[in-house]
């Protein structure tokens, strides 16, 4: 009987993810496999064209280079913060949490215009710049890849921190006085113990903030508009476009994300447990 009530208590779940989750998933799917127009059969031209013509063969490598370089930048900043936080414990460790989880939020269009304001064609810092004759904030290159970047790596940061300080946490002194203890420097204790216990959990923050840059939609909109070639942008395209429509393709577009999503976190999660943990 207590099995079955627990059934019971299970069921609204699975209703939930199976009409926001697996039947819209399934629906993409089928539908990326669908001629355009509404035509019967099934066809692969959709994938054919992602892959051969070059405005979607650079969307993919795109969102590939900046969703990835993003996160190793985020992950390696993250690290030293969550570690300088860890370490220093008590209340500057209470006010850098408040503080992260206020950042954390700040994404999408209000952090888009945020950079536009400072670093713009007449933003704050560009101006004052040019005064200063400083030439790297008076042509700071915002409307360009690293630009975008610079974007993705100020939301990425906050995110990595939080999911890496837990994980500090987990590390004990008696590990750090046992390598002192033996000679070693806080160098070897980090080399020999302190990142091999942590890479899972390095893993996995990578993964998220894979997953976090691929997706993301409204900061790079605000940004670039159409202008700069990823997938969120040319699958929002398909969909919305003012002349043409495509759903079909989008949905193929779409198809190609979640498949990307799926093989890093499924990468990750092997690499995790050939290290000896679990990516979390």
């Amino acid at each position: 009987m207590r099995n079955k009530a627990y059934l019971l208590a299970v069921i609204p779940f699975v209703m939930l993810a199976g009409m926001f989750e697996i039947l819209p998933v399934l629906a993409t799917i089928i539908k990326s496999f669908l001629p355009e127009g509404g035509g019967v059969g099934l066809t692969l031209e959709h994938y054919i064209s992602i892959f051969t013509k070059p405005l979607y063969v650079s969307a993919v490598k795109n969102s590939l280079l900046i969703s990835a370089a993003s996160a190793a930048i985020g992950l390696v900043v993250a690290f030293a913060a969550g570690k300088a936080a860890c370490e220093r414990g008590g209340r500057v460790k209470k006010v850098f949490m408040s503080i992260l989880n206020m950042v954390s939020n700040f994404s999408g269009v209000p952090l888009a215009f945020s950079f536009i304001i400072l670093f713009g064609n007449a933003g704050v810092i560009t101006i004052l710049g040019q005064k200063l004759g400083i030439k790297l904030l008076a042509e700071f290159p915002l409307y360009t890849t690293w630009g975008l970047m610079l974007t993705y790596i100020y939301f990425q940061i906050p995110l990595a921190t939080l999911l890496l300080i837990p994980a500090f946490d987990s590390i004990r002194k008696e590990w750090r006085e046992a390598v002192s203890i033996m000679g070693g420097t806080d160098r070897t204790f980090w080399r020999k113990v302190g990142i091999p216990v942590l890479l899972p959990s390095l893993l996995g923050t990578f993964s998220t903030l894979f997953a976090n840059a691929i997706s993301a939609y409204a900061t790079a909109y605000a940004l670039l508009m159409n202008n700069y070639s990823i997938l969120p942008i040319r699958i929002a395209e398909q969909f919305k476009g003012d002349i043409v429509q495509r759903p079909e393709f989008g949905s193929a577009l779409a198809v190609i994300l979640i498949l990307i999503m799926v093989f890093s976190m499924t990468v990750t999660q092997h690499v995790a447990k050939m290290t000896g943990g679990t990516a979390s």
